[in-house]
């Protein structure tokens, strides 16, 4: 256990209410964290975690899960970092939604990231709201909800509060540090921050800054959510309500950047929902509209709408060149990471130049650096979902990672 640092407590045994029907009293937050089961790192008011924004966070919690077995010299460990809408519960069934955890495809036994020989860990991020202390969190100097009196947040104070982890973990050098979208953002700033702390580095769909059209889908889900008359200029929690309607719409908006247009024409065309011929009214007349209504009405029991706010603004300000005079190969300067960087042909979210682009800067400063470009008509959702080839890709980069480190059961 690192020096001041408390320890953990596991909450394994408790379980999140059902959420199949909504009560008729007013709800103040998605999920009351200290139902959910998993580990939490608290850390004290007299040890803060400084952000960028030049606030000091404290005290501060950090809610994470593990799966398989640290070995015995702490070798083995990767880092998952999750995307905007993704938490800790990696390969599980998720405590509130009962669904499968979102990479469960990917990790377990004998599963490109194999829990039978390496050691998994994925915090939520700062500013979530599966445990991790964020907007929905109690402030302890007022006693309420900190709101929009949370401090604004970087991708970067995200991987500072997951390096505390690392240290009370006792882990002197991940071995890999991986994830897909924000979590590809992540990991780059954990291998341009920490160089001697990452043996490899594998972001996934993701890219070194924001893009201006990614910031403005975000800033239109942003807008639903604070014309939503419940989201009560960010106080909703302590007037009983919650900006559900403008949160499902924002979550609506961005899950179609997550798709491409073959998948979505491939899963529903111009098919009719549930009926014969057109309503000719504003009801979900086509299977596309009630898909979308679907996945807004299940993200907001899991997701806090403040949280939304904070952390889709942690993506807009990641700007990794900007942090280095402009030059993206400057970051990369003291980064001794092995790399993979992996795009998929069919995302338009992230698409393969931003990933190029890394490359490029990699190869620039000489790092050790593959690149692999999936041929996927999945859209940016495709590191999600049952790709062979992504699969063969991440499993024998870390093989040839785990051989060259020597890496022991």
């Amino acid at each position: 256990m690192a020096d001041g640092i408390p320890s953990v407590t596991d909450d394994g045994d408790r379980r999140a209410p059902p959420t199949s029907q909504r009560s008729e009293q007013p709800v103040v937050r998605p999920v009351p964290p200290s139902t959910l089961p998993g580990k939490r790192l608290f850390i004290p008011a007299t040890a803060p975690l400084k952000l960028d924004c030049g606030a000091a966070l404290g005290p501060l919690t950090i809610a994470y899960q593990t799966y398989g077995r640290l070995n015995a010299d702490r070798s083995n460990a990767i880092m998952v970092c999750h995307a905007l809408s993704g938490d800790q519960f990696v390969a599980e069934t998720h405590p509130v939604t009962g669904k499968p955890g979102w990479w469960e495809l990917t990790v377990g036994p004998g599963l490109p990231l194999d829990t039978e020989r390496y050691f998994i860990i994925c915090a939520n991020v700062l500013g979530g709201c599966m445990g991790t202390t964020g907007p929905a969190e109690i402030n302890p100097d007022t006693g309420k909800p900190w709101g929009l009196s949370f401090p604004v947040i970087t991708v970067a104070d995200m991987v500072r509060a997951q390096k505390l982890l690392i240290d009370h973990l006792e882990i002197e050098q991940l071995f890999c540090v991986t994830g897909g979208s924000m979590g590809a953002m992540q990991v780059l700033q954990w291998a341009t921050a920490y160089p001697d702390r990452v043996f490899s580095a594998v972001p996934i769909a993701g890219a070194a800054r924001h893009s201006a059209q990614n910031i403005a889908f975000h800033e239109v889900g942003r807008q639903a959510i604070i014309a939503d008359p419940e989201w009560c200029g960010g106080d909703y929690q302590l007037h009983g309500k919650r900006p559900e309607r403008g949160l499902a719409v924002a979550r609506m908006a961005a899950h179609i950047t997550y798709l491409s247009e073959t998948a979505l024409h491939r899963k529903f065309g111009r098919s009719l929902q549930n009926r014969e011929r057109l309503s000719y009214g504003f009801d979900a007349d086509f299977q596309v509209e009630s898909y979308l209504r679907h996945q807004g009405s299940a993200f907001v029991d899991r997701f806090d709408a403040n949280s939304y706010l904070y952390i889709t603004r942690a993506m807009d300000y990641f700007d990794l060149a900007a942090e280095h005079g402009g030059i993206l190969a400057n970051a990369f300067r003291t980064a001794r990471a092995r790399f993979c960087v992996i795009s998929f042909t069919s995302d338009w979210l992230f698409p393969t130049p931003e990933s190029r682009a890394v490359v490029h800067a990699l190869n620039a400063v000489a790092a050790n650096v593959s690149f692999v470009e999936i041929r996927s008509d999945k859209g940016h959702d495709a590191f999600l979902l049952e790709e062979p080839e992504f699969h063969a890709t991440l499993t024998g980069f870390l093989n040839g990672a785990a051989e060259h480190r020597r890496l022991r059961p």
